[in-house]
């Protein structure tokens, strides 16, 4: 699995409890009914030490033999074993209950806080800038993300090529995408950012699977650190997507591609003043309605 921002140990990990699930976690192989659990109780770190086998399995929309199995898999001797491991690792007060609320408000509260836990693993900001550093090498700069991520792609690529000289978007899979990879190596890429959201293509994981074989360092926004696409990533940076409409809903990895967008340009020295021509030719050619 590669590295991701709450577990690795070279960025050291922050003192809460979604962290200290993660680090709980690690080295351990999990499998995808086991992957799921793991990532429901990130989300919900501070009810977990509070919640019975039944409430977790419903949460993660799994059996309760599956959290039995998933405690044994973490080498506890049981569920009520890992609770009482959680509530002395990980102690927290249970989240109070609001008011009755209509699911739309649901969605966006589940937003808020997938943010919230968002800020809260970027109070270490040494992945980032990391990932920014890495990203700011690269020349190319490849950015990956099909179907459901193809918004965060496309968005930071936007962006991204204000400030950097070459970037280069992956729209499509197939072979066309080792090709391009293929070309971008060749002309001296270093770096590629995948964004990667559920549910996950298996053509995601066969172009990163490429790509770190063709020598590229693979950094990757995901919407879990236990997603499939971990283990052909360099470095992993979770954000988690809401689940409660009908569509996942991803503001927090759209966030997160800012951020990285930021990091990159601390690292690129003539970025503002890349910005400021734009600005200026932007003008010149009544590009903008003021």
């Amino acid at each position: 699995m590669g590295e991701h921002v709450t577990g690795d140990r070279d960025t050291g990990v922050i003192d809460s409890p979604a962290a200290r699930l993660q680090a709980l976690f690690e080295g351990h192989r999990l499998t995808p009914t086991q992957r799921r659990i793991a990532h429901s109780m990130v989300r919900r770190a501070a009810d977990v030490p509070f919640l019975s086998s039944v409430e977790l399995a419903e949460l993660a929309g799994v059996s309760q033999p599956s959290v039995t199995r998933f405690a044994v898999a973490l080498g506890f001797d049981g569920y009520p074993d890992l609770r009482r491991h959680l509530r002395e690792v990980a102690p927290a007060e249970p989240v109070a209950e609001t008011g009755a609320v209509n699911e739309y408000q649901q969605a966006v509260e589940a937003e808020i806080e997938n943010l919230r836990h968002l800020a809260e693993v970027l109070a270490d900001p040494r992945p980032v800038r990391r990932a920014g550093n890495l990203l700011a090498a690269s020349r190319p700069l490849l950015v990956l993300g099909l179907r459901a991520a193809t918004a965060q792609a496309q968005g930071f690529a936007y962006f991204a090529a204000k400030v950097h000289p070459d970037v280069r978007l992956l729209g499509e899979g197939g072979t066309m995408v080792r090709d391009r990879i293929d070309g971008a190596v060749r002309a001296g890429a270093s770096a590629l950012l995948c964004f990667a959201l559920p549910r996950h293509p298996r053509e995601v994981v066969d172009a990163l699977g490429y790509a770190k074989e063709a020598g590229l360092t693979v950094v990757t926004v995901a919407d879990s650190a236990f997603a499939p696409v971990a283990k052909v990533s360099d470095l992993l940076l979770p954000a988690a997507v809401g689940t409660g409409l009908a569509f996942d809903t991803a503001c927090a990895p759209m966030l997160l591609g800012r951020v990285l967008l930021e990091a990159m340009c601390d690292d690129l020295p003539d970025a503002q003043a890349r910005l400021e021509e734009f600005d200026a030719h932007a003008a010149a050619r009544g590009l903008f309605v003021e």
